[in-house]
């Protein structure tokens, strides 16, 4: 099991693992997977102390497992085991008039394909910042969770201003899911600080580049288009390449190995373990390939050491030889809405 710092009371009612057990690669852009031995591997995930899963409406049938996962729990265990897990989910809308129900609608559908009557967490997109009606929905969210249909109430990938709004108008947020990695700082620019300030977590995403940020790829040549065969792999190139040149990644990920090597751990843990002590940061996101592969035991690793000040002067100095992303790209999110 992991240690007592691996948990978070990331509200009063609900205590989180730090490592979500990321649901992506349900989606279809991650290869195929078998869904019987996928399965098989939630019930390890959660006895190893990763209980907390991080999904979305639109991630294939993510929502479905972890309603068939929430099934086995109660059959295997008893009611009183469904309590230990947490799920967290998103609902993705296409700008559109957002009447109650059609909101409702779609908190229902999680509801019932998790196989819950109340969502732990909902986590809401907006892809169009000039269409407002994404405050009509969250009023009708926020009704939702007074309700009981809705635990908590979130965001991903606003950026600051409108995250602001959001609170301004009186929706009560407790995250903002954002990219956040030592390649990507964004956050650090204005998010942190806000969210800080209003009692607002951060659960971040691309903390290891899709994979790009380990030790597989240390000495290794700069991949080609199709040596990046998932959706991870792609998106996440792309935003090294922004920030510098593949030397330079390669510098940086030998900075961390020497790191690594004082703590003795690995590229992976360093780099998740720099952001998890980040201002406003409650939890790090990290895909589970559910059947594929897993990295249980080496990502608890992250929970067995500490970094030091001359550790993160280190990281900081090679990272602030690469390009300014909040320069070039804009705030956390601004990616999605060019």
């Amino acid at each position: 099991m992991l240690p007592d710092s691996a948990y978070l009371i990331f509200a009063p009612d609900l205590r989180i693992c730090r490592l979500l057990n990321g649901l992506w690669q349900l989606s279809g852009a991650h290869g195929h997977i078998e869904p019987r031995r996928a399965l098989s591997e939630m019930p390890r995930y959660h006895d190893a102390g990763f209980t907390t899963w991080d999904l979305a409406d639109h991630y294939g049938a993510a929502e479905e497992f972890i309603g068939s996962f929430r099934e086995w729990l109660r059959a295997e265990r008893g009611e009183a085991a469904l309590a230990q897990m947490q799920a967290f989910t998103k609902w993705v809308p296409r700008p559109d008039a957002m009447p109650r129900s059609a909101v409702e609608a779609a908190v229902d559908r999680s509801r019932r394909r998790m196989q819950t009557d109340q969502l732990d967490l909902l986590q809401f997109h907006w892809w169009e910042y000039r269409d407002t009606r994404y405050l009509d929905a969250l009023k009708h969210l926020s009704d939702l969770r007074e309700a009981g249909k809705v635990r908590h109430l979130a965001l991903t990938n606003f950026d600051t201003l409108h995250l602001q709004r959001v609170v301004e108008r009186g929706v009560r947020i407790v995250s903002n899911q954002v990219q956040y990695s030592i390649i990507d700082r964004r956050p650090e620019v204005q998010m942190s600080a806000y969210c800080t300030a209003h009692n607002i977590w951060l659960l971040t995403y691309g903390t290891l580049c899709g994979g790009l940020l380990t030790d597989r790829y240390l000495g290794a040549p700069e991949p080609s288009a199709a040596q990046l065969n998932t959706a991870s792999l792609r998106k996440y190139k792309q935003m090294i390449d922004a920030w510098g040149s593949w030397s330079l990644f390669q510098a940086l990920l030998r900075e961390l190995r020497a790191i690594a090597d004082k703590h003795a751990v690995s590229i992976a843990n360093v780099a998740v373990r720099y952001v998890l002590d980040k201002p406003a940061v409650a939890g790090v996101i990290i895909g589970a390939r559910l059947g594929i592969s897993e990295q249980r035991a080496e990502n608890a690793r992250c929970f067995s050491f500490a970094l030091d000040a001359d550790d993160r002067a280190r990281i900081d100095a090679i990272s602030a030889q690469g390009r300014d992303l909040f320069r070039l790209i804009g705030d956390c999110g601004d990616e999605y809405r060019r």
